[in-house]
């Protein structure tokens, strides 16, 4: 592991091993799980690189799911690299790392934000027929509010924001720098 003092020491962060570019989709994340199964063991630290103005948020979930499984299974360092700009989804896979082993380009900037809803339900006829859909949107409503807390969580833990001040800056955009992101805790150093 690197030492507290020295978070890049040993870090080749110009050859990165995985890469995500551009929107989180099917398509890239099949890419990304493929390149991550495909990396042979080794004790050198594993560099993800991650480019992207978001995406689909449970795909942003998935792949860090696979990152933390990969993590565990392996005991490899593995570390993220926001590049440029890391939004949304992004910063859900940035949530896979602990703080020591996130960085970010001086040029990144992250989004922040907290889900979205945007559905239309329309209601006619008997009322019995009607709770149903709206038992199952308030249902969706609920999941979504759960999982968000807990992206939260992961992403906030070891820094200084706390979950009031995002649940407070996020209902629609958060946008932090590099160098805000790591003056919060949020990242381990600026490359």
């Amino acid at each position: 592991m690197a030492d507290a003092e020295n978070p890049v020491q040993g870090i080749d962060f110009d050859s990165p091993q995985v890469r995500l570019i551009g929107e989180l989709n099917d398509a890239s994340a099949v890419k990304f799980i493929e390149t991550l199964a495909a990396i042979p063991e080794d004790q050198v630290p594993l560099v993800i690189e991650v480019t992207t103005t978001g995406g689909d948020a449970e795909l942003g979930r998935r792949l860090a799911l696979d990152i933390e499984r990969a993590r565990k299974r392996s005991g490899r360092r593995m570390v993220f690299v926001g590049k440029s700009v890391c939004y949304s989804a992004g910063v859900t896979i940035m949530s896979a790392f602990p703080v020591r082993d996130r960085f970010l380009t001086r040029d990144c900037w992250l989004l922040l934000h907290r889900r979205q809803l945007d559905k239309t339900v329309k209601l006619s006829g008997p009322l019995h027929e009607s709770l149903p859909l709206v038992e199952a949107l308030a249902a969706e409503i609920r999941v979504g509010t759960q999982l968000e807390t807990e992206g939260f969580e992961r992403l906030i833990a070891g820094s200084d924001i706390s979950m009031h001040e995002i649940l407070e800056k996020t209902p629609h955009n958060w946008y932090l720098s590099a160098e805000d992101a790591l003056k919060r805790g949020l990242v381990a150093a600026i490359i």
